[in-house]
């Protein structure tokens, strides 16, 4: 008895003199609080409440009992290792990471190498940069030996050589799942990829890769770029990205085309959730589309110039405000969709663009035009597709298109436009198409307007349901269309169709009941939760199930999915939803249960990989040094789709009725409607497949 005493005296006395010793005390854990809060609220590092907490590493959970050392003091387990690598060689140093640095910003300052900082740093690989880590920053080639030492390298002719072909639609993720690797491990061997992954590029995943099998990038680029690009060795091309309010994994995925995994690999403190002003670390090729300041140039001129010549002096490749480009039978450009295979003859055509600059407003407003262009949104996307449409008309000029193109400020509100003006001055009525106005109301009065003269008006970018006008076509299909392609895809599948459907949706409710016969709904319970057990009775076996989810509600979410997550062991199950929203772009939300269940929606754009999307984007981002956004995009497929149905030898109206074209991200499927004018149901069904691609369902 005296012995099991002693020795619980001697253990609590080198306890309390440890604690002691380090200063501790303890803490618990509420809420949602993190480790890097923890820290701040108590004025030490990340790195000090891990060396006393171990499993805190994992993350810490409500309740949990924290060691956390005094503010000032340091650990003997903290300050031995430092002290020995500092011993090991005097010309390693120390460095306290600062707020905002990242591994690219402290490699770059004391000009080593990635590897080198984490082999003299091995938590870094789990912990990422935490601001506050004190980290030991070796001498030039040490890290060399300390890999050397750590773990023999293999002699590379020994190790067998492995390839991989760039297959269409193949994600830098999914290829080092493949080949059970990261992603930062596959850059690095294939620093070429880090800014992009061209289709057909030969990856090196084990070995070295013999000169005569070495792969360039197919039909990609010319010799010459081939050859700088197998050259250049850019071991790390990443820039810092601070994280906006509100910004979750899925809307960051979808900004750098990343997905979650491959963000939290560049960035392991995304472990613990994505947090407004975090600063992240991601390359540089995937810079996130920002308004097309480079498209200012025009408007600033236009404040001293008419507008004529201010869109004349910035017309790309020559191009003018009338430009009479001389008609010549050419072959069919690579670049370019079908409706270049089917080039009839014609007469000289002539498109109008009738795009709001409101340069009067600019001339009369005291606003520099610099700031209105940094604070005028419907500015701004009027610029990205102007730019867009300009890009159609310098390929209309490679193509050698008998168009003459003019382009007009239509000085819109959502209530007037100088269109009247336009039209009393005999501008509009010769054109063979007119591009625009932007806003619904101007767009169907233009329309009126020129009904006598049947010059049909495209009304590019309004999703209302336009009034019967014969002339008039809208570009964008309207909501009602959108739903209704999903639905009738289902249908076409022989799909049996169920709707999760919340309270709060009478209008989707509404929509469904009236629109769409035969569909099921879900039980709810008293309190509007779902009601699983319905749910899943709904279900049958031996056929395609399409539940049709509308809710914002988080819990209902989660339940739903997890439902049909366990009713994918007994029968088919596929999540569908009408809309974009805004509750599956939370963290709360897994994005791989989405992908399980291969969640599909209707959208009017697509990501495209052909040859002429590619080429149209490449070209894009040489021109105006950003990628193109949405409006870009638009202004482009519009005005390009526009004058390429006119040089068929039809009329656009003919060709509206007889062909459904495809441009870079849009599809134009125009339908005559029973009370007329002409709508577009070009609609494409998007879903993700489980090798994290989006692809458009057949």
């Amino acid at each position: 008895m005296k012995y099991y005493s002693t020795l619980l005296f001697l253990v609590f006395f080198v306890t309390c003199s440890a604690f002691s010793q380090g200063k501790t005390v303890k803490y618990t854990v509420s809420g949602s609080e993190t480790v890097n809060e923890i820290a701040l609220k108590f004025k030490v590092t990340p790195y000090d409440i891990y060396v006393l907490n171990p499993d805190a590493r994992n993350g810490v959970k409500p309740n949990t009992v924290l060691l956390i050392p005094a503010s000032g003091s340091k650990t003997a387990i903290k300050s031995e290792p430092a002290v020995a690598k500092t011993t090991a060689n005097s010309k390693e140093i120390i460095h306290e990471v600062q707020p905002k640095e990242t591994f690219w910003s402290i490699e770059h300052k004391y000009d080593i190498s990635d590897e080198a900082l984490k082999a003299a740093n091995p938590f870094l690989e789990k912990d990422g940069v935490v601001v506050g880590q004190k980290l030991v920053i070796p001498a030039k080639g040490s890290a060399a030996k300390t890999a050397a030492n750590a773990k023999p390298s293999k002699n590379s002719s020994q190790e067998k050589y492995v390839y991989h072909d760039v297959a269409p639609k193949e994600t830098k993720f999914g290829i080092a799942k493949q080949y059970n690797m990261t992603v930062e491990e596959l850059e690095k061997r294939n620093p070429e990829i880090v800014s992009n992954l061209p289709v057909g590029y030969r990856l090196t995943i084990k070995g070295t890769a013999p000169k005569t099998e070495a792969a360039p990038i197919a039909n990609t680029a010319k010799p010459t770029e081939t050859k700088k690009a197998e050259t250049s060795k850019k071991a790390t091309t990443y820039m810092d990205y601070q994280v906006k309010p509100k910004e979750t994994f899925y809307s960051l995925g979808r900004t750098f085309h990343l997905s979650q995994e491959e963000l939290t690999a560049l960035n392991p403190a995304l472990s613990e959730g994505v947090k407004e002003g975090m600063v992240l670390k991601v390359p540089t090729g995937y810079l996130a589309p920002q308004p097309i300041i480079a498209q200012a140039q025009p408007v600033e001129k236009a404040v001293e110039k008419p507008m004529e010549k201010a869109i004349e002096t910035s017309a790309p490749s020559g191009i003018k405000i009338v430009d009479k480009v001389k008609s010549e039978t050419v072959s069919a450009d690579p670049e370019i969709v079908e409706l270049t295979k089917k080039r009839g003859q014609t007469d000289r055509q002539k498109v109008v663009l009738l795009l709001p600059f409101n340069l009067a407003k600019m001339q009369s407003d005291t606003t520099s035009a610099a700031n209105r262009i940094k604070n005028d949104k419907f500015l701004n996307m009027t610029l990205d597709f102007y730019s867009g449409a300009m890009m159609a008309i310098d390929s209309a000029k490679t193509l050698k298109l008998p168009i003459d193109v003019a382009i007009y400020d239509s000085g819109e509100t959502k209530t007037s436009s100088n269109i009247s003006s336009l039209i009393a001055q005999n501008k509009l009525q010769n054109a063979n198409a007119i591009i625009g106005p932007f806003y619904q109301s101007n767009a169907e009065a233009t329309a009126n307007a020129l009904r006598s003269n049947n010059v049909p008006v495209i009304s590019p970018l309004s999703k209302d349901t336009a009034n019967p006008i014969d002339n008039l076509y809208q570009a964008i299909p309207s909501n009602d269309v959108i739903r209704n392609s999903v639905f009738d895809y289902m249908r076409a599948k022989n799909g049996n169709i169920v709707a999760v459907v919340d309270k709060k949706k009478e209008s989707v409710i509404n929509y469904i009941k009236q629109n769409q016969k035969g569909v099921v709904f879900a039980s709810l319970t008293e309190t509007g939760g779902l009601d699983v057990a319905n749910l899943k009775g709904l279900l049958l076996p031996g056929r395609m199930n399409y539940v049709v989810m509308e809710t914002g509600n988080t819990a209902m979410v989660k339940t739903t999915i997890k439902a049909l997550l366990d009713s994918q062991k007994t029968c088919q199950v596929q999540l569908v939803i009408l809309e974009p929203n805004s509750t599956l772009d939370t963290d709360e939300i897994s994005f791989d249960n989405l992908v399980k269940l291969k969640l599909m929606y209707p959208s009017i754009t697509r990501e495209s990989d052909e040859a002429g999307a590619l080429i149209f984007k490449k070209e894009y981002r040489l021109k105006n040094k950003v990628n193109p956004n949405t409006y870009a995009t638009k202004g482009f497929d519009v005005t390009f789709d526009t004058m390429m149905r006119l040089v068929q030898g039809k009329t656009y109206q003919e060709t509206a009725d007889l062909m459904t074209t495809e441009q870079v991200d849009n599809k134009f499927q125009y339908y005559k409607k029973e009370d007329g004018g002409h709508a577009n149901k070009g609609v494409y069904i998007l879903y993700y497949d489980t090798d994290l691609t989006l692809k458009a369902a057949n």
